[in-house]
């Protein structure tokens, strides 16, 4: 009886959502991935710093990657921040029909999520529960929610 290796599987989901645990799965939506959080990075004027922290990869790794000379596969984790930074933005871009959607994430916020912090500082501080929320929270603005 033959089996199957867990990186062969379908796209591995729980209660309907994409898991990205399979490595099959990473290798193929690492590339879009990657190419997103680079023009969100720039769209937003992060730093290279930043841009490693909020994908959680390290900076020179950031900087293989903004060479085009990276041929890694994103880890889950990494996939999820770049899922969550990616609806950010695009929730962002939904909202504001200006310049707005790529500078709200530098300018301080009082909502309680952020505490005066930028969304970027929080995002970077909280790591991916953070994320996640300023998503939820975006969302929110816009009535998606």
């Amino acid at each position: 009886m033959a089996s199957v290796a867990t990186t062969d599987r379908p796209a591995a989901r729980v209660g309907g959502l994409q898991t990205f645990a399979g490595e099959n799965d990473r290798k193929r939506l690492t590339g879009a991935a990657v190419k997103a959080v680079l023009r969100l990075v720039e769209a937003w004027g992060g730093s290279n710093a930043e841009g490693a922290a909020l994908l959680g990869v390290s900076e020179s790794t950031w900087d293989r990657i903004k060479a085009g000379r990276w041929e890694g596969a994103l880890s889950q984790d990494q996939l999820t921040r770049a899922s969550a930074l990616i609806g950010v933005f695009k929730g962002l871009h939904l909202l504001f029909a200006d310049a707005m959607a790529d500078r709200w994430p530098r300018l301080p916020n009082r909502a309680p999520l952020f505490d005066r912090r930028s969304p970027v500082e929080a995002m970077i501080e909280g790591g991916i529960p953070r994320m996640i929320e300023t998503r939820q929270y975006v969302d929110a603005l816009r009535g998606g929610l």
